[in-house]
């Protein structure tokens, strides 16, 4: 387990990340990339999932980008303490995939993950994607992200402790069902703003009110109370 300083950057502060990988290249490829851009800087990096948890407290880091096969402690696991941890609360996981058919990425947004990417993306796009997950203002790749879901979610869901299931939608107002539909289908706030003719900010209020009253990290959660409460079908239809 390594601990990398923070860099200087002007302007507002670099989004704090750390490397969860048990590949020492992949990481190593990864931090050069990341240290290509300002607004970034890598403050860890890990090669088991225990020791990613202990650095994202250590370093107080925005972000972990996490992979899902690790040894000691998977990522997924790792993932369900960060989500788990009070002190933890405002830290966000991207996790890293071979394949975006991977079944075990929906454990790991079950978990808590925000999105989740294929390690093959390219580099702009990795960068984005920790851009997108750190302001926590859409969820990454919502549309294949939407279909694996799908696809995954097509038994009926165990009884996880804690999953909101159609009682607890019964705080949301009609409006606010609709825009958890349109949510679980993997639409962005613009993209809901269009469909409801609202405003891109009335949307984007309407999600954090439902996230608010649902008790989720993000809009990777909602996705999934999306599915799991039988909102919307597995083909992405409201029920």
């Amino acid at each position: 387990m390594t601990e990398t300083p923070r860099n200087a950057t002007g302007g507002s502060s670099p989004v704090r990340i750390v490397l969860a990988d048990d590949q020492t290249l992949v990481r190593a490829a990864f931090a050069m990339l990341i240290a290509s851009a300002e607004d970034m800087t890598v403050v860890g990096e890990a090669a088991t999932g225990r020791e990613a948890v202990a650095l994202a407290r250590a370093t107080r880091a925005d972000l972990v980008v996490m992979d899902i096969r690790m040894p000691d402690l998977d990522g997924i696991e790792a993932t369900r303490h960060i989500a788990a941890e009070e002190d933890l609360a405002g830290v966000k996981v991207l996790v890293l995939t071979t394949y975006d058919t991977d079944e075990h990425v929906v454990e790991a947004l079950r978990a808590g993950a925000s999105g989740f990417l294929v390690k093959d993306t390219r580099p702009a796009e990795l960068l984005d994607a920790i851009r997108t997950v750190a302001a926590g203002d859409a969820l990454l790749s919502p549309g294949p992200t939407a279909r694996l879901i799908a696809r995954v979610l097509r038994a009926p869901a165990p009884d996880v402790p804690g999953t909101p299931y159609p009682e607890a939608l019964a705080a949301l107002s009609a409006r606010e069902r609709q825009v958890l539909a349109l949510v679980g289908r993997g639409l962005n706030n613009t993209e809901i703003a269009e469909a409801l003719a609202l405003s891109p900010l009335t949307a984007k209020t309407h999600v954090s009110r439902i996230m608010g009253k649902l008790s989720v990290r993000d809009r990777a959660q909602l996705v999934i109370v999306a599915y799991e409460s039988a909102l919307i079908t597995p083909g992405g239809a409201p029920a």
